[in-house]
């Protein structure tokens, strides 16, 4: 939902972008990036990382563990952490912007995130995107526009736009199944965003 939203309000703000999905192995990736693939069609750039040397995330398909029920700033939640995430699959989209000469890479993290998610902070994101642009030659940018907001005022953003049926067609759900589940932390914060958000959710939910 956040990435799908940044890419209209990037294009809408005058820039050309290409919308990036990862399936580093997560339970939810396959879903997810169908939904991507409704979404953008032939635009979509998919790339796949294999993190199954990474073990204790309840994220990845490769830990039995199930994933947490309620709120994303309850401590539970932290079982969902999938070590430098964030870090990784931007540096793969750097490396992307610098092969094809682009201006920037941009990536949709919310103040929501920045209780369990460490790589979601500003105190992440501003000295990476020093080392992004030191570290190509062309200078890449990281753009990170929703940092200081929460995820209901991504929502409110989409609904400006006009993109409430897209919006309706992304997923969030990290148990990785057709329908949302409703109770993980991703869908929790997902309804509580429509709902704050001023817009209808016709998303279906098992709960």
């Amino acid at each position: 939902l956040d990435s799908t939203v940044l890419y209209f309000h990037l294009q809408a703000e005058g820039y050309e972008c290409i919308p990036l999905n990862f399936n580093y192995g997560s339970k939810h990736n396959k879903i997810e990036r169908e939904a991507a693939r409704e979404i953008f069609g032939e635009k979509l750039v998919e790339l796949d990382i294999d993190l199954s040397f990474l073990k204790q995330s309840s994220l990845l398909e490769n830990n039995n563990k199930e994933i947490p029920k309620g709120h994303y700033e309850d401590d539970n939640m932290k079982s969902t952490v999938v070590p430098f995430r964030n870090g990784i699959m931007m540096s793969y989209a750097a490396a992307l912007a610098e092969d094809i000469e682009a201006f920037g890479i941009a990536i949709g993290n919310h103040f929501g995130d920045h209780a369990i998610y460490p790589d979601c902070r500003k105190s992440f994101a501003e000295p990476f995107a020093e080392a992004v642009k030191a570290g190509t030659y062309n200078g890449v940018e990281v753009l990170t526009p929703f940092t200081g907001i929460r995820k209901h005022e991504i929502v409110e953003i989409g609904k400006k736009l006009n993109i409430e049926e897209v919006m309706y067609k992304t997923y969030s759900c990290y148990e990785g199944n057709k329908m949302h589940c409703g109770e993980c932390g991703t869908c929790v914060e997902r309804k509580e965003a429509f709902e704050l958000g001023g817009v209808k959710d016709k998303t279906e939910y098992y709960v």
